[in-house]
This record gives C-alpha cells, sequence and structure tokens, in this order.
C-alpha cells in the first residue's frame, strides 16, 4: 500500500500542493486530474524522489519510501528515451541502472515488448520513431522491471488523438496483467476514467483534494462508448467548472 499523508510543498512563500493525503493499495491505479499548475507533476517527483523540501509522509508498505531500495518506474510525456541507444537498450537501461542481470529477465522483456507489439523495433533509433512508438518503448522499459510502484506524468499529452487512445488501450492491456501499484496524473477527464480506478480531482494551486470518486467503470470492454463512463466525464466537468476554468472542456 501506498500512503501520503497531509503532504504539502512550498517554493518559498508560494504554496504548491495544500495537504494532499490518500491511500492507494497495492496493485490499484489512480489517476491524479488537475489543470495546469496545481502540483500534479510535483506529486509525481516527490514520490521519484526528486523533490524532497516537501512536508508530510509518504510510505509504501508501511515503510518510508526509499527510491534506492524499491523498484520505482517513471514514464513521462517526454519518453525519457537516449537518443544514442536503440529501442531495445532504452527498454533494458533501467535493469543496467539497478546492476541486474539482462538475461535474467529475457522472458519478460519479451513478453513486455510482444503485448506492445514493439518487437520489430528493438534496433532503432528514438528519431526514427513515432510519437506513439517512443512512447511504448518508455512504458516497456518501466514494466521490465519488478515494480514496487509505476508513476506516469501525462504520459499520452504529447500524442494526437487517435494514437493517444491506442496507446492507452495497450498500455491497460499490459497493466491488468502485471498491476503494479500505479499513479498517473493527467489534465484530460476522458483519459483518468478511462485508465482510473479511482480518480483524485485536485484544485487550482495551491493543489488540494477536492474529491476522489470511484469509477465504477474500470476494466470494463467498449469503455469509452458505455453511458456510464460518459455520466462520469460529464459529472467531472460540472464539478471543475468554476474550480478550475469557467469554461473548461
Amino acid at each position: 500500500m501506498l500512503e501520503i499523508r497531509d503532504l504539502c510543498l512550498k517554493y518559498g512563500n508560494t504554496a504548491v500542493i495544500d495537504n494532499i493525503t490518500m491511500s492507494i493499495s497495492s496493485g490499484e491505479i489512480y489517476a491524479i486530474l488537475g489543470p495546469s499548475g496545481c502540483g500534479k507533476t510535483s506529486i509525481i517527483n516527490i514520490l521519484a524522489g526528486n523533490i524532497c523540501h516537501h512536508t508530510g509522509k509518504v510510505r509504501l508498505n508501511n515503510a518510508a519510501l526509499n527510491n534506492r531500495q524499491k523498484a520505482v518506474g517513471l514514464v513521462s510525456q517526454d519518453y525519457g528515451l537516449l537518443p544514442w541507444k536503440t529501442a531495445y537498450k532504452n527498454i533494458t537501461l533501467p535493469l543496467k541502472i539497478k546492476k541486474l542481470s539482462i538475461e535474467n529477465y529475457t522472458d519478460k522483456i519479451n513478453y513486455v515488448m510482444e503485448k506492445l507489439n514493439i518487437n520489430h523495433l528493438k534496433n532503432r533509433y528514438p528519431m526514427s520513431l513515432s510519437g506513439g512508438q517512443k512512447q511504448r518503448i518508455a512504458i516497456a522499459a518501466a514494466f521490465i522491471m519488478d515494480l514496487d510502484l509505476l508513476l506516469m506524468d501525462e504520459p499520452f499529452s504529447a500524442l494526437d488523438q487517435v494514437t493517444r487512445e491506442s496507446t492507452q488501450a495497450l498500455f491497460f492491456h499490459i497493466w491488468k496483467d502485471i498491476k503494479p501499484t500505479t499513479i498517473f496524473v493527467t489534465h484530460s477527464i476522458e483519459e483518468a476514467v478511462f485508465l482510473g480506478q479511482k480518480i483524485v480531482i485536485l484544485s487550482k494551486a495551491p493543489g488540494k483534494i477536492i474529491k476522489i470518486i470511484e469509477n465504477p467503470t474500470f476494466g470494463l470492454s467498449d469503455v469509452r462508448v458505455n453511458q456510464t463512463y460518459l455520466d462520469i466525464c460529464r459529472d467531472i466537468r460540472r464539478l471543475i467548472k468554476g474550480e478550475w476554468e469557467e469554461n473548461y472542456i
């Protein structure tokens, strides 16, 4: 279980995150939905160990979150791929960083690459890949680890609508087989409702929790045309109108 208690963050006198508290059970995926500047990425960076001057507590499986001891995967919107390495070497880079034997993970690497339909890309370099292909490489690099926690920072926002939806579907296809404890942040209502078991809605900066919504459509087939899915998207729009922007669409 990931426990976040009374999490606050300031830069100087400016509050960015205001008293965030939530608990995520092992194997759950939470969507954090909020407008630009509300501290979504800061939450991810705190959990990734990139920001340390916060207050409050973060615990994973009843111990303080230590990124050197835990396997924490991060997938970001800019892919995070090294341009001088092939797709395969980018995928296996987290294993090398952790000084783990690639040979011991061969079956999992092949499984993940097959699930994401990227076997044919293994010898290509990032500059020759499309945005969707790069994102699938980045997702594979996270999933080959035996993850304690997966963090995703608006991972699909740089993709066009059709590519975004197909990549989301591929991601979910492999996620439900492995089920790492996951937090992803987004400003897209549809993405949050498609991928989140629970949807955490943040206010404008400083980000604080407005509401946490249970998602009854999570995992359903053809969810995007499900009436309940559409109703939840509509209800969230009503909730955040005036809270984010007057005419948020």
